[in-house]
């Protein structure tokens, strides 16, 4: 039978816990600002910046399929790719093609649960241990991607079609997030399913408070810049991504002292 440890040491997605949380939100966060950054302030518009970040997700995306096990650095510069295509990916729907928040969320909602539909027919379950199978690990990103392009369209119909303004969206998607912690530690409900509805609201969350951060106090915004608020959080996240680093590496340590000493 295969041991436990020497599957965690080969697992393919980061650890799920507070650094996990943090990181994504700071990844979604960069996302948001950065593509702001290259499609509005730079004016290069959605097209183009969607072509600029997808060919940086290709690249990133390759070195997480490629790799045999779980390296911080891939792992979450693929997030921060599927971030930054996600949200040129809905501004594209939703602006570019004139299709509204309302049908781009529904129709990046209705791709995501495709999508996880596919797994579960295919695994049984949606949890995301092991993430040792190949198939398993693509519709993995495919669900990231269509969840951080939602998130990116659900802020944007928060903030804007309901009127609720960038600070009252970040109300809302912190309230969502802050229920599924109450639900997750005090609650039945499967923890399988409050993952996925963290992981989702993370985006929303990062969306409208890049916003928040970068718009102009005439919009109610705090004014920083995309700029500015993009290269914060790349050293925020510079920073989360060396401690993942040096704590996957005293877990590693600890997993191969566990196995010597079970063979």
């Amino acid at each position: 039978m295969q041991n436990t440890d020497s599957v965690e040491i080969f697992n393919k997605v980061a650890e799920v816990g507070l650094v996990f949380w943090l990181t994504k939100i700071v990844a979604t966060t960069l996302g948001e600002t950065f593509g702001d950054f290259l499609s509005m302030t730079l004016n290069l518009g959605y097209s183009i910046t969607l072509l600029l970040t997808a060919v940086f997700l290709m690249i990133t995306l390759s070195a997480q399929l490629s790799s045999k096990k779980y390296v911080p650095l891939y792992f979450w510069l693929a997030i921060v790719g599927t971030t930054t295509v996600g949200t040129e990916i809905s501004d594209l729907l939703d602006r570019t093609l004139h299709l509204g928040y309302p049908l781009g969320s529904l129709i990046l909602t209705t791709g995501l649960f495709l999508t996880l539909f596919a797994w579960f027919k295919k695994f049984n379950d949606l949890s995301i241990y092991p993430m040792t199978d190949k198939t398993k690990e693509l519709l993995f990103w495919i669900a990231v991607l269509f969840s951080n392009s939602l998130g990116t369209a659900f802020g944007d119909f928060l903030s804007d079609s309901l009127g609720l303004g960038y600070l009252g969206a970040t109300f809302i998607t912190t309230g969502v997030i802050l229920a599924v912690v109450i639900l997750h530690h005090f609650s039945n409900v499967n923890k399988i399913a409050l993952f996925w509805v963290a992981f989702v609201f993370t985006r929303p969350f990062g969306a409208t408070f890049g916003d928040l951060l970068t718009k102009p106090l005439s919009m109610h915004g705090f004014g920083l810049g995309t700029l500015n608020a993009s290269a914060v959080e790349l050293a925020i996240i510079a920073g989360l991504i060396f401690f993942a680093h040096l704590n996957l590496k005293s877990n590693q340590k600890l997993s191969y002292q566990k196995i010597n000493r079970v063979n």
